[in-house]
């Protein structure tokens, strides 16, 4: 007999199965000798009060021994001699569309202007030895997209367009612990990511598909109304139908659809600091405890949101016990974003803390005027940083302020911070809204608005700003058929899993666009 419960225990009761199965058999009136097997569903924290309680969902087998996997497999077929469909870019929304076409008994084709995750990883440490940021292999650039190094957050509350769940499930199938599948805000880590992405690409390849490092998609070859096919920089064409999944900062995509009058339109996005908090005082301040996490709780996470003269501000992307890191893809920007490891154990605990900003808050009828903005304030960001990867920064009380740091506290940013006047140069819109939010925020949460805290500037890749205008139904540009823009970067997404979703769905509509156009 299996059977079903929600429970609320300690945090030491949920960490340790002996006390788990001892609590069960207690409360549920269980035979000890009869419960065979116990199995975590669901598991979530409640820190709302002093006493911290755990929430779970718990599987009982009554009798009998699980004869269930975890998670669901899937069996990959050879499409070595299947059709060919495209994919340009290897983040979340390129591999998850080509194990897709891959199930659907499609040849995908996967274009990736960067490197492989693991060539990657040294470029990524030149930017903060070295200063240089090499604009084809950056924390935007390279296999596995923006998320490979940038944490690996699951959490998504766009569930409505897709099956989420087979996306954590395919994470799981190639590598990732299965606590990605019980918790609420589930996690695989940086450390850990990138084993689980270079598997996903072996499959890909031993199924048949292709994948291609370092070669950059430079045009689409256009017939008629139709995508056939790409262009690429190292004077090579791959024909087919195009999934279209470059990501947030294919800057020159962009500006290559605009130049050859593609639809796309304007896209709200939002702008502002990464704050970076000792972590140990964030978890005290959540915990409600003097000592912190303790032994049985995880390094604690925060969520701020707020209305600031009709505009969101609230946090964003936040890493408990992370790090800073240097995300500039290109010359003359400094951008920074967070990450954290899997245990979540460093000294800091940081987040985005941003300002949304819509196409009518900036001046201009320019269709890519949002990039623009994130460019300006990018290259600002660099000149107070002296034309380096250091970051200008200020402690989070001085800001609000509009005091000079004097001093800055030590900082997970490796590149090193520099003080800086944010309150000064920010622009108004932003500066003003975050200055408010920041003291909103600290009424809420007594001890989170201080001078142990830093802002770091500037966060500016919180999405794609812009869209790739599609069709609601087929997926396909609106005009362009073949052509289907795919993930964040085309504005259809906001994380791994939601992209991992979207490229699913997009690999589904170019295998039916494929048949249809057979018959």
């Amino acid at each position: 007999m299996i059977q079903e419960y929600p429970i609320r225990v300690l945090p030491q009761i949920a960490a340790d199965e002996q006390h788990l199965r001892t609590f069960l058999v207690r409360e549920k009136g269980i035979d000890n000798r009869q419960l065979k097997a116990i199995r975590i569903i669901k598991k979530s924290i409640d820190a709302r009060q002093r006493t911290i309680y755990i929430n779970l969902t718990v599987r009982l087998y009554i009798n009998e021994l699980p004869t269930d996997d975890e998670y669901q497999h899937i069996e990959y077929p050879d499409v070595e001699n299947c059709p060919n469909i495209i994919v340009v870019g290897a983040g979340p929304g390129g591999l998850f569309a080509a194990l897709r076409l891959i199930e659907q008994h499609m040849r995908p084709i996967v274009i990736e202007r960067g490197k492989d995750v693991h060539e990657r990883k040294k470029d990524l440490a030149r930017i903060s030895r070295q200063q240089v940021v090499d604009p084809e292999s950056n924390y935007s650039f390279g296999e596995g997209g923006a998320g490979a190094y940038s944490d690996g957050k699951l959490y998504t509350r766009s569930k409505k367009r897709g099956n989420t769940e087979k996306i954590l499930q395919v994470f799981c199938q190639h590598g990732a612990s299965t606590s990605i599948l019980t918790d609420a805000h589930p996690h695989i880590g940086t450390d850990k990511l990138p084993k689980v992405i270079e598997n996903i690409r072996n499959q890909i390849i031993k199924s048949g598909g292709e994948v291609h490092f370092k070669t950059r998609m430079d045009g689409l070859i256009i017939k008629g109304n139709k995508v056939i096919g790409i262009t690429t920089h190292t004077g090579e064409e791959f024909h087919g139908p195009v999934i279209l999944a470059t990501g947030h900062s294919a800057r020159d995509v962009y500006q290559y659809l605009a130049a050859q009058n593609i639809e796309i339109e304007a896209k709200g996005i939002a702008v502002g600091v990464r704050l970076e908090h000792p972590s140990q005082l964030i978890d005290q301040l959540q915990y409600h405890n003097k000592e912190g996490k303790g032994k049985w709780l995880p390094t604690a996470e925060y969520n701020f949101t707020t209305q600031v003269e009709g505009r969101g501000v609230y946090s964003f992307c936040m890493c408990p016990g992370g790090f800073v890191v240097p995300a500039a893809s290109g010359p003359e920007q400094v951008v920074v974003n967070g990450m954290s490891p899997s245990h979540r154990n460093s000294k800091w605990s940081n987040s985005g803390m941003v300002v949304e900003l819509r196409p009518e808050d900036v001046d201009g009828e320019d269709v890519l005027k949002m990039m623009r903005y994130q460019e300006e304030l990018e290259r600002i960001c660099w000149l107070q940083a002296n034309q380096k990867q250091t970051a200008p920064a200020q402690r989070m009380e001085d800001f609000t302020r509009r005091k000079l740091s004097s001093d800055l506290p030590t900082s997970s940013y490796a590149p090193g911070l520099i003080a800086s006047p944010l309150h000064f140069w920010l622009p108004s819109f932003i500066g003003d809204r975050l200055c408010k939010g920041f003291q909103q925020f600290g009424r809420q949460c007594r001890g989170f608005l201080t001078n142990e805290a830093t802002i770091i500037g500037v966060e500016t890749r919180t999405s794609s700003p812009i869209r790739i205008i599609r069709d609601k139904t087929s997926l396909q540009h609106i005009r362009l058929q073949g052509l289907f823009p795919c993930g964040e970067g085309a504005g259809y997404a906001g994380g791994i899993v939601s992209a991992g979703v979207d490229g699913e769905r997009c690999a589904e509509a170019a295998t039916n666009y494929y048949r249809t156009c057979q018959n």
